[in-house]
Formats: C-alpha cells, sequence, structure tokens
C-alpha cells in the first residue's frame, strides 16, 4: 500500500521557519561575523540541517543580504507605510530609533560587526552598505533643507557635513554602548548629539573651538 502523499508546507510555516532561521542568523553573524559564523551553527540553532538553510536562502551570501534587509525593516516597522519620514520627523525618527536599539543589543551587534566587516575587499554586504549610508545621507541631508525652508533659514553649506556626522555619532555610539554598556547611554547620547548637530544647522554660532582670529572669519554655517 502506497504511503499517503505529504501535503506541502503552508506558506505561515515557510515564513516562520524563515524567521526562525534569520534570528539565529543575526545572533551567529552578529558574535562571529560573517566569515566566522558558518551555515551549520544556524542550522543547529534552529535544528535544521545545512541543506535546509540553503532551501530557504540559496546561499551564504543571499542569507547575510536577508539579515541586513530584515534588520532595516525592523526600523521602520510601526511606521506609516513603513518608510522613513521626511523634515523634523526624520531627526525624532533617528532618536526613537536609538532608543529602541538600547534593549535590543543582538541586532545592533550583527550591524556593527557587519558593516565594519564590508570595508573589505570583496565582502559580499559591501554594496549593501555603500548604498544604504548614500541613501541615508540623502535622506537626512533632505531632511534639513526641509527643515530649513520651514523655518526660512538658507540651508547652510555644512547640510553634507552633519548628515554624515549624525549616521557617524549613532554607529560610532553603539560600538562603544556594546563595549560598555554600564558606561554609555546609547538612547541618550544619541539624542544629545543629534539635538546638537540638528541645532548646529539651524543655529549657527561661533564655534568656541577657534582661537580668536578665526573666531571673526565667517563660517560655512553662517546662514
Amino acid at each position: 500500500m502506497a504511503s499517503p502523499r505529504r501535503q506541502p508546507r503552508s506558506r505561515p510555516e515557510t515564513l516562520a521557519k524563515r524567521r526562525d532561521i534569520l534570528d539565529a542568523a543575526v545572533e551567529i553573524f552578529g558574535s562571529k561575523g560573517f566569515t566566522g559564523g558558518t551555515l551549520q551553527e544556524i542550522a543547529d540553532q534552529v535544528g535544521m540541517t545545512h541543506a535546509g538553510i540553503l532551501h530557504h536562502f540559496g546561499s551564504k551570501h543571499e542569507l547575510l543580504l536577508e539579515v541586513l534587509q530584515h534588520r532595516d525593516e525592523t526600523d521602520v516597522a510601526d511606521l506609516e507605510e513603513q518608510h522613513i519620514p521626511d523634515g523634523m520627523a526624520l531627526f525624532r525618527h533617528l532618536v526613537r530609533t536609538a532608543f529602541v536599539n538600547a534593549h535590543r543589543a543582538g541586532i545592533v551587534q550583527a550591524y556593527v560587526v557587519l558593516s565594519a566587516e564590508s570595508v573589505t575587499d570583496d565582502h559580499p554586504g559591501r554594496e549593501f552598505f555603500q548604498k544604504r549610508y548614500e541613501t541615508l545621507r540623502s535622506e537626512v541631508e533632505h531632511a534639513f533643507r526641509v527643515v530649513c525652508a520651514e523655518r526660512g533659514v538658507t540651508a547652510p553649506e555644512t547640510v553634507d557635513l552633519a548628515a554624515a556626522s549624525i549616521l557617524a555619532v549613532m554607529d560610532g555610539l553603539q560600538v562603544q554602548w556594546l563595549l560598555a554598556p554600564d558606561a554609555v547611554d546609547l538612547a541618550r547620547a544619541s539624542e544629545f548629539a543629534i539635538e546638537a548637530i540638528v541645532s548646529s544647522v539651524l543655529s549657527p554660532v561661533p564655534s568656541p573651538l577657534a582661537d580668536d582670529a578665526q573666531a571673526h572669519q565667517p563660517s560655512r554655517s553662517t546662514v
């Protein structure tokens, strides 16, 4: 007698299993990096075989890109249309993200490790991070110009510097926080830095770091 034909796995089960794999990959890549972490370690964590992981994601490279995309999607999951807002709402969103990140060390660690690894030659995540930073800098620069226009301020030349600085401060504070979570308040330090940079664009003042001669020279941030 022939055995009953096995029913194909339902889509909800498949999606749930993929999510389990992504969560495990975040943990493994976060602790060991892309190069050090193996598919077998990820498979063991979710009770699957190496071949089972490949069935869902095709390759380790594809899994990495899915992990990175998954991380970005969690940042905008609670936003309308799941897209980063514009204007002052964008800066408030960045501050909220820092507060959320303070409660998800695993995802933050994976992002920090993989973004640092991506600067190495032939890393499969390099193009992702290049495009990600390019897109984020552009969105933050545009938000600055929107806020300046709303407040009747001529957008200064420092907008591009401010955009890059906000992203750098947020990512740099994540590294410090992961290394010393009791000494660095990720959320409040990020909020302080973002507010300071936004204020420097909207209401520039002479730099306290300048000497007397420089203090009388026009600043690039003068509006």
